[in-house]
């Protein structure tokens, strides 16, 4: 029988390990996969953008922005973001890419987005209103950055990240060659509202 400590682990947001799995074996499920998908509320949306850079390269945008709007009477939690970074015909080029959120922000020439229902019986539409853009993000606060590989990625927030009536959130990936090739950026926001 393992021996497994009952408090929280400081730097998770939830302790998923059964303190007695012999005698009462315990599962940790995301609250998402419950209610919300089975009353049609988990919606997704995506965006990519590819471009042959030149000779001095360049950098490659994909943006999508969800707002919350004001008299809405839910909440939109964020479950997680995927997407990708691809690069082919590089030649000796130096690579870089970042996934950043922000609270707010603005995303020039936007896309209407539409978001598709998880519950793909449901006729339930989403209540945030989704542009996207192959631009980066002006104004705003960021509040999550991270590197990328090249390559997919995938970032869990299990509904860490919540966004009230009358509030933005705007995630973007952008990718960087120092030298010519094409390069790829992708990113999908999954998301419930309550």
């Amino acid at each position: 029988m393992p021996n497994n400590s009952i408090f929280d682990s400081s730097n998770r947001p939830l302790y998923g390990a059964a303190a007695n799995s012999y005698t009462q074996p315990g599962t940790e499920v995301p609250v998402q996969t419950g209610t919300s998908i089975q009353a049609g509320g988990s919606f997704t949306v995506n965006a990519a953008n590819s471009i042959s850079l030149g000779i001095l390269g360049g950098s490659v945008n994909s943006s999508i922005r969800i707002a919350n709007p004001s008299g809405s009477g839910k909440t939109v939690y964020l479950g997680q973001i995927v997407g990708y970074t691809n690069i082919s015909l590089s030649l000796l080029s130096s690579f870089s890419a970042q996934v950043t959120l922000y609270s707010g922000g603005t995303i020039a020439s936007p896309t209407t987005g539409t978001p598709v229902n998880l519950n793909l019986g449901s006729s339930t539409a989403s209540v945030a209103s989704v542009t996207t853009s192959i631009n980066a993000v002006t104004g705003g606060t960021s509040f999550v950055l991270y590197p990328l590989q090249p390559g997919p990625f995938s970032f869990s927030f299990g509904g860490s990240v919540a966004v009230p009536p009358g509030q933005t959130l705007t995630a973007n990936i952008v990718g960087a060659l120092t030298v010519l090739g094409i390069l790829g950026v992708g990113i999908e926001v999954i998301w419930w509202e309550v």
